[in-house]
């Protein structure tokens, strides 16, 4: 199970843009950096899918959201092609300065473009990979295309892009009119994979030919078929996270074997160090389900992962809602959802009036149930007194014996 950590860092124009950093549930093999396409976020389906793909396989992949975009500060009417390239970079050295720097640039649509630009500013950078992306930045113009007499005689439009309404300004039609794409793809001298879906209705496919032809070997096309521009069916983003994970390795000297959790059995956690920092651990639970560990910065952390208390929060508040779920469907109450938030402190036992311990201090966990649905008063106590008989609440509440021994050489 992949993890993500959002996180902050200035753009090129000073802004704070949002990112997040999808890790891998061991060691990473390699770092990727993903841009995604004009007007879009990091959140969307191609960058959110391929971006957990290439995690599960051992890459850590940092995507953010351009200046003015999704949960990013600025104003996009002040952004253009070349501000993107900037943030681009920023990201990189971002990346570079608090884990390691990108050896994967991965660009959607005009984030495809982006990256192509970009490669040649980023140390380190030894493969680019583009998906449906424009040969040309200026066919990004093709988006709103009616407006660009208003732009040019006005200095800026109002315009609709995915339902959603941007200024353009006459800025940005200069800035992409003044590319030179040809000659950066002609000068990459990284190793390049262009993917384009031949059916691609908002990118032709032709695009992808003239990237291919401009650029220098190695190089590499992958035809998507039946996908759409967006990557909107799951299996086209996974099979491009497939993709790029064995590409990228021949180039990065990187192997999926390496990021191989540690064997675990059936009824079974084992918990090892992941060898990144002090304190990650990678987890396999039950056999075949991975998840990771860690500690915050503050204490000395790479914050890559939930805290073992995180952790132990995280079993009651599962079995909480499960037994809730489990009952309301046995009793025919119309739950629609239930959730729970839990939190862990330590109080002076002479706070607490119900309890036996009066000297030093004790473990408190508070636990906040939420249920949705046409629930009467009755209904919800009952399934609230339900709450207190999960398995795990009364594991916690029982005598508990911990045996340990060392494990045989």
């Amino acid at each position: 199970m992949p993890l993500d950590n959002k996180i902050t860092f200035t753009g090129v124009l000073g802004d704070e843009l949002a990112a997040r950093l999808d890790m891998p549930p061991m060691a990473p093999r390699a770092y990727a950096l993903f841009a995604h396409c004009f007007t879009c976020s990091k959140d969307i389906f191609a960058a959110a899918r391929v971006s957990a793909g290439l995690a599960e396989r051992g890459i850590a992949v940092l995507r953010f959201d351009f200046t003015g975009l999704g949960h990013s500060d600025g104003e996009f009417a002040n952004t253009n092609f070349t501000s993107n390239v900037g943030d681009l970079v920023a990201a990189a050295n971002w990346l570079a300065e608090n884990y390691e720097a990108p050896g994967i640039l991965i660009g959607h649509s005009l984030g495809g473009a982006a990256v192509l630009a970009a490669a040649g500013e980023i140390p380190g950078v030894k493969t680019v990979a583009t998906i449906g992306a424009p040969f040309d930045p200026a066919h990004v113009s093709d988006n709103f295309s009616t407006a660009i007499a208003e732009i040019n005689q006005q200095g800026e439009a109002a315009v609709s892009l995915g339902g959603r309404p941007f200024v353009i300004k006459k800025q940005f039609l200069d800035d992409i009119a003044a590319q030179d794409q040809k000659q950066r793809i002609k000068n990459l001298n990284k190793a390049l994979l262009v993917f384009h879906a031949p059916g691609d209705a908002i990118v032709g496919i032709d695009n992808a030919a003239e990237i291919y032809g401009a650029a220098k070997h190695p190089k590499s096309f992958v035809s998507l078929d039946g996908a759409d521009h967006l990557l909107s069916r799951k299996e086209d983003a996974v099979y491009v996270a497939e993709v790029i994970a064995a590409w990228a390795g021949r180039y990065l000297g990187t192997s999926e074997e390496t990021t191989a959790a540690p064997e675990g059995e059936v009824g079974a956690v084992t918990v090892q160090e992941s060898g990144e920092g002090k304190f990650t651990q990678v987890i396999s639970a039950g056999g075949k389900h991975v998840l990771r560990a860690d500690e915050p910065a503050d204490y000395g952390g790479l914050d890559t992962g939930p805290t073992p208390y995180d952790l132990l929060l995280s079993g009651l508040g599962a079995c909480t809602t499960m037994t809730i779920r489990m009952y309301a469907d046995r009793k025919k109450i119309p739950l629609e959802r239930a959730s729970v938030t839990l939190r862990h402190d330590k109080i002076h036992g002479r706070d607490c009036a119900e309890c036996e311990t009066k000297d030093g201090k004790i473990d408190r966990i508070t636990r906040e149930i939420h249920l949705e649905g046409e629930l009467s008063e009755e209904q919800r106590q009952s399934l609230l007194a339900i709450a207190e008989k999960c398995p795990v609440h009364r594991t916690l509440h029982a005598e508990v014996r911990v045996d340990s021994r060392l494990a045989d050489r």
